[in-house]
């Protein structure tokens, strides 16, 4: 993820010089993480002195005072859920401190969801200087370890996504589009570190199909100038290669004539690529053609863009399944993992960026936030699955005592993640599961584990399995006329397809002796679909990023071969239950080879911006 360009907070506005820049980045990062305890401390009085007279913690007996052991005796550890009334107050236009004293911005839109609907993150404005702060630390921390980026550019596929109102008025829209429409990222001074090959138009253009032609064209008449590549999630880096591989003709023919695709309507975008596409070139043209004409597209990242030095993506957690793919494109060039962040707060810096993406940990930025941690256990199931089953959905008093606190941490522990922010989040579990993996100073550094409860994920999507189970009951409503029941289930993320897409492996008893017509099975897929959270449902209708979901129907005894299967890697045969979701390649492989027949779904379920509660209010 680029970085923001930002004289931020270390700067002091000044006009050092880059070397003189990435000393003091370098030195508060020293200064933060060596105080880091004293940091949080005053972190914490500072937010809770502000917020004395917020409604939140009154309601809760926090009377303005500023202290840690008061505060962690009086304020509970809480989900989402239990301040989603208090957002929909804010949402619905209540303007008093409900909960927090500066008046909420904005509502960033969370990957994760709610009820269905994406969780409403408030903020404030503030909070863009906080982000721009992060984002100023990543490359002088990048410059230790790769010189001379300064003197190219970096080609990042970057995007902006749907936004809403709130009844109350206002804006709902995903953190990074908040921050490409902000003052700090349009209207950002020259900065060698974020002189990118994508014009800002080009970004900030709604269609996801202009905007990805546009960026790669800009993209391969700078090939020579670029020296990091790069996009927030692993998955749209390869959506965008994926894209030139399909779409390469027609970039040719633009670059050749040096005219832009009559495709591209919008008017901004087309007079900020004249700028770049200036005349014909025919023998780049012919370059680009004879590298992706060839049948193998192998290191076709390091071919067309030879001066590239890594490719910066996200690839922990869920996004580790594109690694593989990213290998292929790129010549195993660096897949480098810069920072750690999410709609409720931005967190840390990878201040190893090039070890292996397996050994990926960020230093947590004591500055950034009030952290906490409260431990949990993971069940281990050979093959199968990776579950968090030790964290109960609300905690009870002595759990809530075992909160540590980041200077606390331990050694190898894994820990949920739990923030209070200046923006009126107070001890909330974020949902991420972290491992502790060294220290940098007295600041702990994480591997991040995975997301709670994340059973499929292609994207920015994140399905859990009670979601998945629910929207398979909906769907085998469509059976019922034949005689026919699920016997069993499980699912899993084909990332092989383009875009990616869920796969569910169906097992049925069927004693009706009408046949089934493809047309049930298809309005089966769709009715899964439709009964996925919105983000699912935006990045199949909006964004393009997920394929038509799949059923393949396998045969009878199928579910017996893999409890089979896992109890021959060690699993209990009295603890065994079928996995809802499957990643590990030879259980994928034997499944595969048990499938009968497959559907898709005929045509993309129902989505528009925003929740659907508001639809009768705006």
């Amino acid at each position: 993820m680029p970085e923001a360009p930002k004289n931020a907070v270390i700067n002091g506005g000044n006009d050092y010089s880059l070397t003189d820049k990435n000393k003091k980045a370098l030195q508060f990062i020293e200064d933060v993480t060596s105080n880091a305890d004293e940091v949080q401390k005053r972190l914490l009085a500072e937010i809770l002195s502000r917020s004395a007279g917020v409604e939140y913690l009154q309601r809760h007996g926090l009377s303005g005072q500023t202290d840690r052991d008061t505060f962690k005796k009086l304020i509970p550890v809480i989900k989402y859920e239990d301040i989603q009334p208090d957002i929909n107050r804010i949402a619905n236009g209540d303007t008093s401190p409900i909960l927090c004293s500066k008046p909420i911005s904005e509502f960033l839109t969370s990957s994760g969801t709610s009820g269905g609907e994406r969780k409403l993150m408030p903020t404030i404005e503030e909070e863009l200087e906080r982000r721009s702060l992060l984002y100023s630390l990543l490359m002088p921390v990048m410059s230790q370890f790769v010189p001379d980026l300064e003197k190219g550019k970096g080609m990042y596929f970057l995007f902006i996504k749907s936004e809403a109102k709130t009844p109350g008025g206002l804006l709902a829209r995903p953190v990074l589009t908040s921050y490409y429409k902000s003052a700090h990222f349009m209207d950002r001074p020259y900065d060698p570190y974020t002189n990118y090959t994508s014009p800002n138009e080009t970004i900030l253009c709604l269609d996801s199909y202009q905007s990805m032609y546009s960026q790669m064209l800009c993209g391969l008449c700078q090939h020579k100038e670029v020296l990091r590549v790069g996009a927030v999630f692993a998955s749209g880096f390869i959506r965008a290669i994926r894209f030139l591989e399909k779409h390469w003709p027609l970039l040719c023919a633009d670059i050749r004539t040096g005219t832009l695709n009559p495709q591209i309507t919008d008017l901004s975008v087309r007079e900020a690529v004249s700028k770049i596409l200036l005349k014909p070139n025919p023998k780049l043209a012919d370059f680009i053609e004879a590298e992706c004409g060839l049948e193998s597209w192998q290191g076709i990242i390091t071919r067309i863009w030879p001066n590239t030095k890594y490719v910066d993506v996200i690839v922990t957690g869920t996004m580790s399944q594109y690694i593989p793919t990213l290998d292929y494109y790129s010549n195993g060039l660096p897949l480098v993992c810069t920072m750690y962040a999410s709609s409720e707060c931005y967190f840390g810096v990878n201040l190893n960026p090039l070890c292996k993406p397996s050994e990926v940990s960020y230093t947590l930025i004591p500055s950034m936030a009030y952290f906490e941690f409260l431990p949990v256990h993971r069940n281990n199931n050979v093959g199968v699955n990776n579950s968090i089953s030790t964290v109960p959905k609300s905690l009870n008093d002595k759990e809530q005592q075992e909160l540590v606190d980041l200077v606390d941490v331990k050694l190898g522990q894994e820990y949920e993640l739990v923030v209070t922010t200046f923006a009126g989040l107070y001890r909330y579990r974020v949902g991420d599961v972290l491992r502790v993996a060294g220290f940098k100073n007295k600041a702990p550094k994480f591997n991040f584990i995975c997301r709670k409860n994340v059973c499929l994920s292609i994207d920015s999507d994140k399905t859990d399995e009670v979601e998945l189970q629910n929207a398979v009951k909906n769907a085998v409503n469509h059976l019922m006329p034949f005689d026919a029941t699920l016997t069993e289930y499980t699912s899993y993320a084909d990332t092989s397809t383009n875009p990616g897409h869920y796969v569910l492996f169906w097992e049925l008893t069927v004693n009706g002796s009408t046949p089934i017509p493809p047309s049930v099975f298809e309005d089966c897929c769709l009715a899964v679909e439709e009964s996925l959270n919105s983000v699912y449902r935006q990045g199949r209708v909006s964004d393009k990023s997920i394929g038509p979901l799949e059923i393949k129907v396998v045969e009878a005894g199928t579910f017996d071969k893999l409890m089979d299967y896992a109890i021959s890697l060690g699993a209990s045969i009295n603890q065994y239950k079928a996995p809802r979701c499957v990643k590990f390649v030879p259980i994928v492989e034997l499944l595969n080879s048990r499938v009968v027949c497959s559907y898709f779904s005929p045509k993309c379920p129902w989505w528009a911006p925003g929740h659907k509660q508001w639809s009768n209010s705006n």
